[in-house]
This record gives C-alpha cells, sequence and structure tokens, in this order.
C-alpha cells in the first residue's frame, strides 16, 4: 500500500471515530433522590445502544445496563440514546460510565436549593439607582449608576403638560438586560413572574430571604425585590392623561462599560397601548398581592391600583398606538402590532382585584389563545390568573380557560413523555427563537400550573425532567446558567460582568440560549442547528444575552420545584400548618447562627435534616447551626397558639 493511500485510510479511519464521537448530557446541577434522573447520550451520527455502568464514591458499581433505543432528535440533528437512572435514591456523587467516557452528577435533596436564591438575587445585581455594595453583592459590587433624576421627556412621549425635553424623575428599576435601559413592556411580564410566584407560593416565599439591604424588614425579600422595580414602573406613567412611557433610555446603546461611566442623557421615549396595558396588568397584580401589607405600606395598593386603572383607561381611548423607535433613537424597540392579547390580560387582572364588571365584561374568553408566554404574547398569563382565581369567574369562562390552557400542558408533557430528548422544547415552531431559553423556562411554568390545576402528578413530573434542559441535559451541553454547572455560561452578553474586572460573571443569570436566527453576525457559531445555534461569547448577544424576562420564570421554576421537594422531604409527619403565622428566617443561607421573627412568640423550634430526622431543638428565637453540616434544614416552628409553621434554611 503506497503513502498516499495509506494516509487516506487512516484519515478515514479517524473521520469515522470522530464522527462517532458520544457526548454525555446531563443535569450538571444534579437530580432529586425521589425524581426520575435521564441522562443523554448524543452524537453527530447513529450508534448502537452503550453499555453503561454508575459507580458511587467508592467505586461500587450500584447500577448497569444497555442504555435506550437510539432515535433521531431533528432539533439538533443529533441522535439520542437515554439512560435511565432513577433508581438511585441515596444522596451521593456517582460517575456514570461508558466506554472510554465518564461524567460525575449528583443526586440529593437541596439540589436547586442555591440556584433558586440566585436566579432571585439576580435581580438585585441589575437594580438601577443604587450602589451595590460589597456586604450583599460580593466580589460584585459597584458604584452607582443611573440616578436617573435628570430624564428628559424625548419629543415622541412630549404633551401639553409636559413638553419635549420636559425634565422628569425616573429612579430605580431594574436594568432589562446586558444594556442599561430600562422597558416597560419587558417589565411588564417579568414583574407579572415574580408576583405570580410569590402570589402562587406565597408561604414558601414569605421565609425565603436573599441578602438583600431589605433583608430582616417587614416584608418578604421577593417583595422588597419587586418593589424596586414597581416603584420605577410607577414613576413612567404621566399624571396628567394615565398615558405610559414605553421605555428610559439613551439615545443609543452604550459601550462596554461600567454603569457609573455612562454619562449620556437619559430619555422617556414615547407612549404605547402595549406598554400602557402591560402596566396596567402589574399594577392591579401588585396591589392586590401588597394589599396585605397595608400596615406596612400605608396607601401603596391603592396607589399601584389606581395607576392601574388609569393606563387601561388610556389604552381604551387610544387602543392601536403602536410603537416604533424614533428616528433618533436605536435602543430596544419591543414593538407590538397586535395588542389583543395584553388587553384580555389587563381585563382579567383588573377583574380579580377589583370585582368590577367593566372589566369582566370586556373578556373574551374565546379570544384568549394558549401556548407559551413571552412578551409580545401574554394571553397565557391571563389564563394563569383565570385559573388561580376561578372562583371569581362563571363557570364558562374558568371551564374554557382550562381546556384551553390544559391543550398547551398536554402537549408539553407528551415531548416530555415521548420526545426523543424527553424535553418540552421542540413542541411548537416557535421554540428556538432570540431567548429560547426563556421559552423553555415558561414551558415549565406551565407545566407547574397545570399540575396545580389538575393535581395530575405526571405533570410535576414532566416539570423536573424538563428543567434538565436548561442545566446540561441540551444541544450543546452548556448550563446556561452562570456560575452554575460544570460546563456554563461564562461569557455573557451582560454590560456589567464584561466590564466589572472579575472573571466570573455575575451568578443565576439564564443566558439567551440556542437561536438559529444567529441575528449578530458573531462568528463563533459552529453548530447551526435549532438547538445547538449557541456561542458563549460576548459578541453573540443572540443566543448569549441575559434578560429579566428570561430569569423571571427560571427563578418561578426551580423555586417551585425546590419547594415541592421540600415539601415531599416532611412527609413522614402530618404537620398542621399556619398560613397565617408570619414568620421570618435571617439571614438565610447562614454561616451558623439565625435569628426567627414572628409576629407571635414562639414555644418550641424542631430542627430536622433532610431524612426527617430530629438533629436539634430549642426554645429560643437565636440560634446556632455552626457545628452543622452543610445543607438544606427544615425547621418546625410552634407558637404559644399552637400553631405550627414549617420553613427551610440553608447551613453554608
Amino acid at each position: 500500500m503506497n503513502l498516499k493511500l495509506l494516509f487516506g485510510v487512516l484519515l478515514f479511519n479517524v473521520s469515522i471515530a470522530l464522527a462517532q464521537t458520544i457526548d454525555i448530557r446531563y443535569n450538571q446541577l444534579g437530580y432529586f433522590s425521589t425524581r426520575e434522573k435521564t441522562i443523554s447520550l448524543n452524537s453527530a451520527s447513529n450508534f448502537s445502544p452503550q453499555s453503561f455502568s454508575v459507580l458511587d464514591a467508592n467505586d461500587n458499581v450500584v447500577l448497569s445496563g444497555t442504555s435506550e433505543v437510539v432515535r433521531f432528535w431533528s432539533d439538533a440533528q443529533e441522535y439520542v440514546s437515554k439512560v435511565d437512572v432513577s433508581e438511585i435514591s441515596t444522596t451521593g456523587v456517582y460517575r456514570l460510565q461508558i466506554n472510554n467516557s465518564e461524567v460525575n452528577f449528583n443526586v440529593g435533596t437541596d439540589i436547586y436549593e442555591s440556584i433558586s436564591s440566585a436566579s432571585l438575587k439576580y435581580y438585585y445585581f441589575n437594580r438601577a439607582s443604587t450602589v451595590i455594595s460589597s456586604t450583599y453583592g460580593g466580589v460584585h459590587a459597584r458604584s452607582m449608576g443611573h440616578p436617573d433624576t435628570n430624564v428628559r421627556v424625548h419629543s415622541s412621549a412630549a404633551s401639553a403638560s409636559r413638553p419635549t425635553n420636559t425634565v422628569i424623575s425616573s429612579p430605580k428599576g431594574w436594568y432589562d438586560a446586558g444594556d442599561y435601559n430600562k422597558y416597560i413592556v419587558n417589565s411588564g411580564i417579568s414583574t407579572y413572574t415574580l408576583l405570580a410566584a410569590f402570589e402562587h407560593f406565597d408561604t414558601y416565599y414569605k421565609s425565603k430571604t436573599l441578602n438583600i439591604p431589605e433583608t430582616g424588614g417587614t416584608l418578604p425579600d421577593v417583595l422588597d425585590e419587586v418593589k424596586w422595580n414597581l416603584d420605577w414602573m410607577l414613576t413612567m406613567q404621566e399624571p396628567a392623561d394615565g398615558a405610559v412611557y414605553h421605555k428610559l433610555t439613551g439615545l443609543n446603546f452604550s459601550g462596554r462599560i461600567m454603569p457609573n461611566n455612562y454619562n449620556a442623557q437619559r430619555y422617556v421615549v414615547g407612549k404605547s397601548t402595549s406598554a400602557a396595558l402591560n402596566f396596567a396588568a402589574v399594577m392591579a397584580v401588585a396591589s392586590r398581592v401588597y394589599a396585605e401589607y397595608e400596615t406596612e405600606l400605608p396607601g401603596y395598593s391603592a396607589t399601584l391600583l389606581n395607576a392601574a386603572e388609569a393606563a387601561y383607561a388610556w389604552a381604551e381611548a387610544n387602543p392601536t398606538q403602536y410603537f416604533t423607535n424614533p428616528s433618533d433613537v436605536r435602543t430596544g424597540e419591543y414593538g407590538d402590532g397586535n395588542v389583543t392579547d395584553e388587553f384580555q390580560w389587563a381585563a382579567v387582572e383588573l377583574f380579580v382585584t377589583t370585582g368590577n364588571t367593566d372589566y369582566s365584561n370586556d373578556i373574551n374568553i374565546f379570544s384568549i389563545g394558549n401556548g407559551t408566554p413571552s412578551w409580545q404574547y401574554t394571553a397565557p398569563l391571563a389564563l394563569i390568573s383565570i385559573l388561580h382565581h376561578d372562583t371569581v369567574f362563571s363557570s364558562n369562562i374558568s371551564n374554557t380557560a382550562r381546556s384551553t390552557f390544559l391543550n398547551t400542558a398536554n402537549t408539553l408533557k407528551n415531548g416530555v413523555e415521548n420526545g426523543a430528548m424527553n424535553i418540552t422544547m421542540g413542541t411548537s415552531n416557535f421554540d428556538y427563537v432570540w431567548g429560547s431559553n426563556g421559552v423553555a423556562a415558561n414551558q415549565v411554568v406551565l407545566l407547574i400550573r397545570a399540575y396545580e390545576l389538575t393535581d395530575d402528578e405526571s405533570f410535576l413530573d414532566a416539570a423536573y425532567v424538563a428543567m434538565d434542559y436548561l442545566f446540561g441535559r441540551n444541544g450543546t451541553g452548556y448550563s446556561y446558567v452562570t456560575g452554575f454547572g460544570d460546563v456554563s455560561t461564562t461569557f455573557p452578553h451582560h454590560r456589567v460582568s464584561d466590564a466589572d474586572g472579575v472573571a466570573a460573571p455575575v451568578p443565576g443569570m439564564l443566558s439567551g440560549g440556542p437561536n438559529p436566527g444567529r441575528q449578530d453576525g458573531c462568528s463563533g457559531y459552529i453548530n447551526t442547528s435549532n438547538a445547538g445555534s449557541y456561542v458563549d461569547d460576548w459578541c453573540s448577544y443572540a443566543s448569549n444575552e441575559v434578560t429579566i424576562n428570561w430569569n423571571a420564570p427560571l427563578a418561578y421554576a426551580v423555586n417551585a420545584l425546590n419547594f415541592y421537594q421540600n415539601n415531599a422531604a416532611l412527609s413522614t409527619e402530618d404537620f398542621s400548618l399556619s398560613p397565617s403565622n408570619a414568620v421570618v428566617i435571617y439571614p438565610n443561607p447562614t454561616q451558623g447562627q439565625f435569628n426567627i421573627k414572628s409576629s407571635k412568640t414562639i414555644t418550641s423550634v424542631v430542627i430536622y435534616d433532610m431524612l426527617g430526622q430530629i438533629v436539634h431543638t430549642s426554645t429560643t428565637t437565636q440560634l446556632n447551626l455552626t457545628n452543622f453540616k452543610s445543607g438544606l434544614y427544615v425547621l418546625k416552628i410552634t407558637n404559644t397558639d399552637n400553631e405550627i409553621d414549617i420553613k427551610n434554611i440553608i447551613k453554608q
């Protein structure tokens, strides 16, 4: 055989070997001990089912077998075989071996505890108009940027009462994404999702601490954080007529600088029907949530509701005032030429909050579509609120909403149970878009709501499995949340993380994810399939930017799944819970010492580990876990009225 032929044979063999490379894709955060555990084997070429072994920390084989039948996953143009390790229920670190490849994966009871807090703490890091101190921000501390007390009215937003260049004050709020601008439309769905999380799981969030400046105060931390953005949103309404400015931005995007180095003039730009309706819906939800805290925030609930009603009235009088960027403004547009869904959503929220039939008369249940919510498609949010508050609606409305909603939820569940990759993504033609990871997170939220609606455990099971997608069992092998996972997003399109001089990005941020549109022109894309069009690079704003509206469903989902798992851990004892007894644990997480604050006198505190064993008892409200192992613990707190509260605490 001549050398040329020999080289060709060798090259052919190498190419075959490379083509048959099998990647192990798995949830890099871990798997809950009592839940289904799916690991995927992915390859660009077809392959045979693989023999596998799972070893524990002592190298004992605890499970072995052969992976399931190989199927083609068109989203990624890959072949996939499933490895089911669900029978492993003992907490620990395990090693999956296949041929010459292996990965370590975790099994535990507190898998999402850290990320459940980080996904919410992201909003603190994105606050405008404040210093992020080292006390609360650690290495990501920064100087104050954008006080926004000297904001001008752009000509596109001018009115008789506020002519062009009128100076207004519009501080606070969250930076929308990787940029430093603030947009009402995107704040709408983001703020709603966090408020809905609280409304749906209020007992859980009342004891959830985030180590923000307000921690230990009279409000739950998540409501303190949401209020930071609500206070800004209120400043975006023109008092004269109830109209809402579409956005607060500079005329152009800033460079790759820290917030305190931004010195361009800021403007409120345009007024739009979509902004007014998003504003109205969110303020209506917020009004009923904060009504519980009238003592702490006198008049705040009423202020929110008055603002909501004024914005809705303006939208009714201006139903087609659609926003497009003025010629001199080049920041995000968030334009929407169809606001039928926003009208229905706002009417639903206002009716739930007020009971006013003027709003119920505006509801046309047959015009409310299903699907996955997004900033430009809010119809599913109306369904979620109708179904959570179904007793205030007629049976015709609630039954129709139920049928419409479950149509989507069943499709998603079927994708998890029967799809090649066992995920929700790809069940719709509109899943792999700009911000596809936000789609994936919202789909998990829909499965969770379906479980709450039906008590059908198969929806909850599907939610746990579908969550794997964001943490590594996907078309790229990336965990898409900064700071979490073995191979996670590290170079997001996020100005603070890029310019702060800290190697690691702000933790807990969900990147946009695969986007076959690749509108950024970044040269780093290697895979151009629907599920593979992602590059972990600052330049890829089309696949690697972060935004408040993608993080909100991530926070909703991981906290809800955390809640269910914690409740399951307590199933060994029948506790009589008292949702009316307000108890706050702080600091949480703790290095050791922590305090219990309650509206009633505490008579006993019993601490359980996650196996349900009692590890400590006390009659004081100042406790110390210094000598305890790191992990999640459960507190059973009893007061003088024999009311019981169940709280969780993390020992770091």
